[in-house]
């Protein structure tokens, strides 16, 4: 097996992530009680247990490489995740930067996901 690295993010309530992380396609690869993991495709999120973590002083977040960021941003919209400027979760919509295509979302433990085109 090569070498590899996974995002580490905190998660106030494995049940609520898994929930969230479903509608976007991940499934459960592993679980106990402080560890999660759930994949999609060759994405993979580990999520550690913190029941008592301040979301709203959240510095966590990951980027997610995708080969097609506009068909993962519908399975977003199709989750009912709104497009808006404050709160969790939320998206923003796909631009175009200067060196790369991006989107972002917040999941509901204020996690950020950037969302970047391969």
């Amino acid at each position: 097996m090569s070498d590899w690295q996974t995002p580490n993010l905190p998660s106030r309530d494995f049940d609520k992530t898994e929930a969230f992380m479903g509608a976007l396609g991940f499934t459960r690869a592993y679980r106990s009680a402080g560890w999660m993991i759930l994949r999609r495709g060759t994405l993979q999120i580990e999520y550690f247990h913190h029941p008592d973590f301040d979301p709203e002083n959240s510095g966590y977040g990951t980027c997610l490489r995708l080969d097609d960021l506009d068909a993962f941003y519908q399975v977003c919209l199709d989750a009912g995740i709104p497009v808006k400027n404050i709160g969790a979760p939320r998206l923003h919509p796909p631009r175009q930067e200067p060196e790369i295509r991006r989107a972002a979302m917040i999941d509901p433990d204020f996690s950020l996901f950037h969302l970047i085109q391969n």
